[in-house]
């Protein structure tokens, strides 16, 4: 692909090639008159290349991908690109991070406000001006997300694959796992898809708790797309990536204390015991069995369980 330089305008200023800079992508006030405002960091070459958004912070309580593009912009080699320019968001959706929470004080999700209005609700408002002000000027990006309500998420990218180039990106990401995800309405991935933006969404750890091995896989994976872009020069090796085309939800049939001896990203065959749900007086426990070969991709850590909650995610591989 040809790469243009042309100079990236956000929010009024304009950043020209081989210059940094930290803007604010725009201000929003709270009832208190406080203002709140989202930091937007840019690192450009003079040479030519693409424009890459490293994002995190869409739910407050993802603290993992806050840390991965935190640590990735502390990089000398991030903040002076060989070729091309670098768009890092750590925290999008800063009013819930500051209260903690996954979603906006009005209880909406800000990645289900997409493509927002300009005088919409402030979740709205915050998408409108990623939408309007960043997604133009990239090339594709990366979405850090983290599981949620006590689900920890092995390391892993969720892109399209049938869509050429979401699934080449998420390749060159070299994640331990991809997987198969359909695109959901109002979501940033999607939007950004009908501009012709190519977005991957990286999925690792447990929300308001920080997952090294999520942490270490998601910067490394970004080294990496930066690295074949020619951006960074550095010597990383690629993942043995599989590659997962659907996944479903072992669901518990029982109420009580959930137990299990398998670790995340496990590769489990069909018939294999994959847990336990006992009740706390110990007249009754129920194995929980593999439905089918695959990989855990996902544990939901509650030790009480209801029927019916979700409590082990399986992907199926490609075969």
């Amino acid at each position: 692909m040809h790469y243009t330089n042309k100079d990236i305008y956000i929010n009024g200023l304009d950043i020209k090639p081989g210059n940094s800079a930290q803007v604010s992508l725009n201000w929003y006030q709270l009832p208190t008159k406080t203002i709140i405002e989202i930091p937007v960091s840019v690192y450009r070459s003079s040479h030519p290349g693409p424009v890459l958004l490293i994002q995190a912070g869409m739910h407050g309580d993802e603290i993992n991908g806050i840390e991965i593009v935190r640590r990735l912009i502390t990089r000398e080699d991030v903040q002076h690109p060989l070729c091309g320019s670098i768009i890092a968001i750590p925290i999008i959706n800063t009013v819930s991070f500051l209260y903690g929470t996954r979603d906006l004080p009005d209880g909406r999700d800000l990645n289900r406000c997409f493509p927002g209005t300009k005088s919409g609700s402030l979740g709205s408002r915050i998408a409108y001006d990623l939408m309007n002000e960043i997604i133009p000027q990239i090339d594709f990006g990366i979405d850090f997300h983290t599981g949620g309500a006590k689900i920890n998420n092995y390391p892993q990218i969720r892109c399209v694959f049938n869509n050429e180039t979401n699934l080449d990106l998420g390749k060159k990401f070299s994640p331990p796992l991809i997987i198969n995800s359909a695109f959901r309405e109002n979501t940033l991935r999607k939007e950004a898809s009908k501009k012709g933006k190519s977005i991957l969404v990286f999925e690792g750890g447990e929300s308001s708790r920080f997952d090294y091995l999520s942490i270490n896989e998601g910067m490394n994976g970004c080294l990496r797309l930066m690295k074949h872009f020619k951006m960074i020069d550095l010597d990383i090796p690629n993942n043995p990536t599989v590659y997962l085309t659907k996944s479903s939800w072992v669901r518990a049939k029982s109420s009580g204390m959930f137990h299990t001896s398998k670790t995340n990203g496990a590769h489990i065959l069909k018939g294999d015991i994959i847990g336990m749900i006992c009740d706390p007086y110990g007249e009754h426990q129920e194995k929980l069995i593999a439905p089918h070969d695959g990989y855990i991709i996902g544990i939901n850590n509650q030790p009480v369980v209801n029927q019916g909650d979700a409590i082990m995610h399986i992907g199926v591989e490609d075969v």
